[in-house]
């Protein structure tokens, strides 16, 4: 597991020890910054835009005290399949094994009210992607960010906004009921209310929530549902 020290942006990779982290769940630009591309940043490098949103999520995590954090975008070689297939498959346990997630809304203005009618929270693109499903659901505690990285609330806070968007029951959202005692056409509702790029990774953003693991074969197209 690669981590980056928020201290120094240098990554480290851990076999066991696992120390405690933070973890940020945003929605993917055009110019994500990749594990070779942070690999080889330079001091100029930490001030182009691409690299802003890592830099801001080393700050806020350091702020609280906390020396790691993983991002997905440049935590995961995606070059290998073998560690891509990993990763997926481990997603939901990295998000769930984290000290806090925090989600970066780049689509939410500062000063935006979640409670008012169409605020740009509950259109939030956020909402609607396969993938941040697991990493709304996974993580022991969630706060949200506008684009210039200010507070919104918590997963708790904000949980009648979220339950109305997402469909996903207030209990839940407040850790009042356990993703194990829920059926899985109840998951399955949740998911259907979201947007996925290829066909196969409608069945594989599912794999945490049902607690299982495949082997990805991309190109198989439908056969991914049927074998999950």
């Amino acid at each position: 597991m690669r981590l980056l020290n928020t201290e120094t942006r240098e990554l480290k990779g851990f076999v066991s020890g696992i120390p405690r982290y933070a973890i940020l769940s945003h929605t993917w630009g055009e110019e994500e910054v990749t594990l070779q591309r942070l690999n080889s940043a330079t001091y100029a490098d930490w001030s182009r835009p691409q690299f802003s949103k890592i830099a801001m999520s080393c700050d806020l995590a350091r702020g609280d005290g906390h020396q790691w954090i993983w991002i997905d975008t440049c935590r995961i070689d995606k070059t290998s399949s073998a560690e891509l297939s990993e990763a997926i498959n481990s997603m939901f346990l990295r998000y769930h094994g984290s000290r806090i997630c925090y989600v970066y809304l780049v689509d939410v203005p500062d000063g935006d009210d979640p409670h008012q009618e169409s605020s740009a929270f509950s259109r939030s693109r956020w909402f609607t992607r396969g993938w941040t499903l697991q990493e709304l659901i996974a993580p022991e505690s969630v706060e949200f960010y506008t684009i210039d990285w200010q507070y919104v609330g918590s997963r708790e806070d904000l949980s009648d906004v979220i339950s109305q968007v997402t469909g996903i029951f207030e209990d839940f959202l407040q850790l009042h009921l356990k993703l194990g005692t829920l059926p899985a056409s109840r998951k399955m509702s949740w998911a259907a209310r979201r947007k996925i790029a290829l066909v196969e990774d409608v069945t594989y953003c599912l794999l945490g929530l049902f607690g299982i693991h495949i082997p990805l074969l991309y190109g198989e197209g439908t056969n991914a549902f049927r074998r999950l």
